[in-house]
C-alpha cells in the first residue's frame, strides 16, 4: 500500500527533519521512513528473519551494557542537516530520555542487519553518514556475518569480524554476539 505522504512530489528545497517528524503516524507504520539531505528514504519494515537476527543482538547485548548505557531498537536519529535515521538498533549513551529523535551526539554504536531491500544504504550511505555524524562504533549485520567498526579519523575502520558465526566485542565493551 503507497500512502499519500509519498505522492508528493518532491519539494523544492527538499523535506525536512521536522516534517518527516510531523507524518501522520498511520502513514509511517508499514513502512521505515528515513531522510538523508532532504530525499525521504521510505523501506518496508524488516521480515521475520531479520527480527529474529535483531532479538538475538539484543539478548546478547543487554547482560554487556556498561552503567549509563541503554539499548533501543528502530528509533529515530537526527543527524546534522537534513538527515534522520532508523537504526536496527542503537546503544544510547543517554539512557531514559524522551524524544521522538535522538541526537547522533547520544549514540556510541549504531547497528543496521542488512536486508535484500537495504543492502545500498546500509553497506554505503548509512556507514558514511554515521561517520559524518561522529558516531563512534558502526556494526554491520550481513546473514552470515558481522564487522564491528570504530571511528578513526573520520572514517570507519574495522576492528572485529565474526568468525564461525560469532563476533567477539572488546569495544566498546565486552560481548560475544552469536549470530
Amino acid at each position: 500500500m503507497i500512502h499519500n505522504a509519498f505522492l508528493r512530489p518532491p519539494r523544492p528545497d527538499g523535506w525536512t527533519v521536522d516534517d518527516v517528524l510531523a507524518l501522520p503516524e498511520e502513514q509511517t507504520l508499514l513502512q521505515r521512513t528515513e531522510l538523508v539531505d532532504g530525499v525521504l528514504l521510505v523501506s518496508p519494515w524488516p521480515g521475520l528473519e531479520h527480527q529474529r537476527l535483531l532479538g538475538k543482538l539484543q539478548r546478547a547485548l543487554m547482560p554487556a551494557l556498561p552503567d549509563g548505557t541503554e539499548l533501543l531498537p528502530g528509533v529515530n536519529v537526527r543527524l546534522e542537516g537534513q538527515r534522520l535515521v532508523v537504526p536496527d538498533l542503537v546503544i544510547l549513551n543517554r539512557p531514559g530520555a524522551d524524544t521522538l529523535a535522538f541526537a547522533a551526539s547520544d549514540v556510541l554504536l549504531a547497528a543496521e542487519i542488512v536486508s535484500p531491500s537495504t543492502k545500498v544504504q546500509d553497506r554505503i550511505l548509512k556507514r558514511a553518514v554515521y561517520a559524518e555524524a561522529l558516531i563512534p562504533f558502526y556494526l554491520l549485520v550481513e546473514p552470515d556475518s558481522a564487522t564491528l567498526f570504530e571511528l578513526h579519523s573520520g572514517d570507519y575502520e574495522p576492528i572485529a569480524k565474526s568468525d564461525n558465526g560469532e563476533l567477539h566485542l572488546t569495544r566498546p565493551f565486552e560481548a560475544t554476539l552469536r549470530l
